[in-house]
């Protein structure tokens, strides 16, 4: 039968049946899958993040854990009884022995440059040889007092603890010499020096010290004081004043001119003495300690000292040499020249040999007086200046002479006239004078030494009048406690560090060499 359809009824659409059973195909879904990929990817990567950050998250920390409590108990620990120790003696206690810490001198000169000698063929003695231990002498008898009775070998008895005089009792001189070093060492300059004309400036309370000298003999004072504080023990490593010893030498090395080896510059017509002395005090410094640094300085002092020696004569205030010579400079750059022998330095032995020719033709054989500059002439003296102090009443060229004959080696059996000149000696003893006019320490600073030497009944009646003297003229109170007033025919050009430097080596005679001629 036919169907016939309104023509307002719906079309209805034929329906396959076989796709509504069978679903979406593969392919469609597969279709569906890729069109929501990119979301899918998106959120497996966030996932995939966050449990990446729960992972690192240290969830143990926030769990609970329970205290724990630890219960310390203390035992008391058992006593162990022990038997006493029996009761052990006290140990006998013994005095610690004082070890002197030395004094190091390392800053004399950044290069030592020694001087030589002109001629080394003139030159004796092997540095090389030396030792430098300065307390060690052989037995020989040395012409500056080794052998019998000599306490300290060439040097006398000046480190021996007990010696004479204040500290012991050998008939020295009982002038308080130990202030007299006391005064010199509060009026050095911390540079090392004495101010011959500016000591004073150390007296900072009370009245200040008088008595100045003359400022170009710096050198010459600094080399007498370091003389004396040498002469009582003390060097650069040993001895109470060893540090003043030490800057001393330290400021005497600082004026030597490094291509000549003069000490000090040369200003006026006496400044070899002031070369003198310092080479004098440098060699006795050298002697005692040895030091390599101190060494060629020595050396370039006692080299100058040569070439300063007229040729086949001995010396005055000129360099070079210009023939002139007297015995008073001679007599210094005599005791220099035995202290460098002593302590190894290379030296002229024609010095010595030339020099007692010298003193032969200066001396007069009837009288056994020695002269200045020639037979018969009396001690210089500076006209208009000190020429009122007298030149009769001492005996000063002739102790000079006496005692460079004894450290040249003579003996009054050899050369009768130095029984003539001790004589002399014993006729003008040393005298204290109210005026200065007979007050010379340099005369008895020689005749001292010079009579020491001779012994005997010489130095009985020298040392007795000598020891008054020299109580007599020291300065007791104020300031110039333990000095020597300069007013002496040489005390204006030296100064109060002059005269006390000289009455303290006085205080010395007895001890600071040792006897050569023995006890007599």
């Amino acid at each position: 039968m036919e169907v016939r359809h309104s023509p307002d009824a719906p079309v209805v659409a034929p329906v396959h049946s076989h796709l509504d059973l069978e679903g979406p195909t593969f392919h469609e879904l597969l279709f569906e899958w890729m069109q929501r990929a990119p979301w899918l990817a998106i959120s497996l990567a966030a996932h995939v993040i966050v449990l990446l950050v729960l992972s690192l998250v240290p969830w143990d920390l926030f769990e609970e854990r329970p205290e724990t409590v630890i219960v310390a108990k203390l035992e008391q620990p058992v006593e162990e009884v022990t038997d006493d120790p029996p009761d052990e003696p006290e140990p006998e206690i013994l005095p610690e022995k004082v070890v002197e810490e030395p004094v190091i001198i390392d800053d004399f000169v950044v290069e030592p440059s020694p001087v030589e000698l002109a001629d080394d063929s003139l030159a004796e003695g092997d540095l090389e040889s030396f030792d430098p231990a300065p307390f060690q002498f052989n037995d020989s008898n040395n012409v500056i007092g080794v052998g019998a009775g000599a306490g300290d070998g060439h040097f006398g008895d000046r480190f021996k603890q007990g010696r004479g005089g204040p500290k012991g009792g050998d008939g020295g001189p009982r002038a308080d010499y130990e202030k007299g070093l006391q005064w010199l060492v509060a009026h050095q300059d911390s540079d090392g020096k004495w101010d011959a004309d500016g000591f004073m400036k150390h007296d900072v309370a009370g009245e200040p010290c008088g008595g100045p000298g003359q400022a170009e003999h710096d050198v010459g004072v600094t080399a007498l004081a370091l003389l004396a504080l040498l002469g009582d023990g003390n060097t650069t490593t040993r001895g109470k004043y060893r540090e003043n010893v030490a800057r001393g030498v330290r400021w005497l090395v600082q004026q030597q001119d490094a291509d000549s080896g003069l000490i000090g510059e040369q200003i006026g017509h006496t400044f070899m003495y002031g070369h003198a002395i310092a080479t004098l005090a440098l060699c006795e410094a050298y002697y005692f300690s040895g030091s390599p640094l101190l060494k060629p300085k020595a050396q370039a002092a006692v080299s100058y000292a040569t070439r300063a020696r007229n040729p086949y004569g001995v010396w005055r205030y000129d360099s070079p040499p210009n023939g002139d010579q007297d015995t008073s400079v001679t007599g210094w750059m005599i005791l220099a020249l035995k202290s460098a022998e002593e302590a190894g330095l290379k030296i002229d032995s024609n010095a010595f040999t030339d020099s007692l020719s010298w003193l032969d033709e200066v001396t007069d054989p009837a009288t056994g007086r020695t002269g200045y500059a020639a037979v018969g002439e009396s001690s210089s003296r500076i006209p208009n200046v000190n020429d009122h102090y007298p030149t009769n009443t001492t005996e000063s060229m002739t102790s000079v002479a006496l005692l460079c004959r004894v450290f040249l080696g003579q003996t009054p059996d050899d050369a009768p006239v130095m029984h003539k000149g001790a004589a002399l000696l014993r006729s003008a003893l040393p005298e204290h004078d109210a005026d200065g006019l007979t007050n010379d320490l340099y005369y008895w600073y020689y005749g001292s030494y010079a009579m020491f030497q001779l012994g005997g009944r010489d130095w009985k009646v020298w040392s007795r009048a000598l020891d008054s003297a020299l109580v007599k003229t020291q300065c007791k109170s104020g300031n110039e406690d333990g000095s020597w007033t300069p007013d002496g025919p040489w005390g204006m050009v030296g100064g109060r560090v002059y005269s006390t430097a000289l009455g303290v080596l006085c205080c010395e005679a007895y001890y600071r060499y040792s006897r050569v001629l023995g006890g007599r």
